[in-house]
């Protein structure tokens, strides 16, 4: 037993190492310059840029720095958004995605990576058009160049990101966006400690603070959270063992995890980044208004939230297809008690999803704004406006990947042991 145990160590350290070099190369890529730039005098510029200032949380610096991963996670995950889409509406690929197994899985993140390139081209070319007051010397080349930089930095964070959940640990998209937040605390807490050095910020502060432990809790509460629905088979009918009709559908209040909350932030920041881009200062106004910073916080998290439902409704339903559970139930030969099979049973399971998506947004939201109204409340700043949105990732990320090490170690037991 204890060269089992040894072997499923070595397998989890094995990944861990994968996952913390992947990681540490990431933070390498932000500090990487691209050429041709004066960076110094575009720092200054964006210092007190409200736009930048969240775009740069989310790059984990790589914007100020106009580093080759500059660009980020932001193209893929927009690709990922589109290509859900995309999968629910043409039934060729919903076909494709179900029916066809890994090959079909393989297909869609390859058209998922096409979009995300193609994403990736746009973006880069506006950014480096941006950047042109701060250019040594302009030239087509050299926008060439930039654009094709960025690019090329987008595409080597989403083969990482892809690379971590594959043979590392834990979601790699939500890894990633957990260390660019994270790389930002030393100066939060440097922020922290000259607010406390005023007396009379001393009960802000802590009102913030204790605001984010009760997100904490409220997170981990909602992660655990499982609605149980008893099933029964043939075996179970005839047998009179009581103990041993046990058997239940475990359903997480929250199916999604923190995907909800990423694409959110993530179709949140757009109208900032488009914004940059925009010449027309009615426009340009227009799309600021949906800016965490500078903008009307009653708007953006009004379309924030909205946002949150809309994707955890979304994303919960294509995790949770009660077609094909009933289908699954019957070939089982298996039956929710009190409910027939097929028709009934696929109505019922459509409307206990649905109930759970719903009580799970309503938690988000409730999460989401928690830790933003105390802020506008005591009028600190000391999460730039996003904690509700980090805490989250972060404390839903952190129970993901520690399940993820719990089932594993047992799984990888079990497969030695066989």
């Amino acid at each position: 037993m204890s060269l089992v145990q040894s072997k499923s160590r070595d397998s989890l350290k094995k990944r861990s190492l994968i996952t913390f070099i992947l990681l540490a190369f990431t933070r390498l890529g932000v500090f990487i310059p691209v050429p041709g730039i004066d960076h110094e005098a575009f720092f200054q510029n964006i210092g007190n840029n409200s736009t930048f200032r969240v775009l740069n949380v989310f790059s984990g610096g790589a914007v100020s720095h106009i580093g080759i991963f500059a660009l980020g996670f932001v193209p893929y995950i927009n690709a990922s958004i589109f290509m859900q889409l995309l999968t629910t509406a043409i039934p060729s690929l919903e076909k494709l995605q179900k029916e066809e197994g890994e090959i079909g899985r393989r297909k869609i993140s390859q058209y998922t990576r096409y979009l995300t390139c193609l994403g990736a081209l746009v973006q880069g070319f506006f950014t480096a058009n941006y950047i042109r007051p701060y250019v040594f010397n302009w030239s087509n080349e050299l926008l060439l160049q930039v654009t094709l930089t960025l690019t090329t930095g987008s595409l080597i964070i989403m083969w990482i990101a892809e690379l971590i959940t594959e043979e590392g640990l834990g979601n790699g998209t939500s890894l990633l966006i957990c260390l660019n937040i994270t790389s930002g605390f030393p100066k939060l807490v440097q922020e922290t400690f000259t607010a406390v050095q005023v007396k009379e910020n001393f009960l802000k502060i802590f009102a913030v603070l204790s605001s984010s432990v009760l997100v904490l809790l409220l997170v981990i509460i909602m992660q655990e959270s499982k609605r149980k629905i008893s099933i029964v088979s043939p075996r179970q009918l005839i047998s009179s063992n009581q103990s041993e009709n046990k058997n239940f559908l475990p359903f997480r209040l929250n199916q999604s995890g923190v995907m909800p909350i990423i694409f959110a932030s993530s179709i949140s920041i757009l109208p900032t980044q488009i914004s940059q881009f925009v010449s027309n200062e009615n426009i340009k106004s227009f799309l600021l208004l949906f800016s965490p910073l500078g903008g009307s916080q009653f708007i953006y998290l009004s379309t924030y939230l909205v946002f949150i439902v809309v994707f955890n409704l979304f994303y919960g339903s294509v995790i949770l297809n009660a077609s094909d559970i009933s289908q699954n139930l019957k070939k089982m030969a298996s039956t929710i008690p009190n409910v027939r099979p097929g028709i009934e049973t696929e109505a019922y399971l459509k409307k206990t999803i649905k109930s759970l998506n719903f009580i799970g947004s309503i938690f988000l939201i409730l999460i989401s704004f928690i830790p933003t109204a105390v802020q506008n409340i005591t009028k600190m700043t000391l999460f730039n406006g996003l904690a509700s949105t980090s805490l989250i990732i972060l404390v839903g990320t952190s129970v993901e990947i520690i399940k993820q090490i719990r089932t594993y170690d047992i799984s990888q037991s079990y497969k030695d042991m066989s």
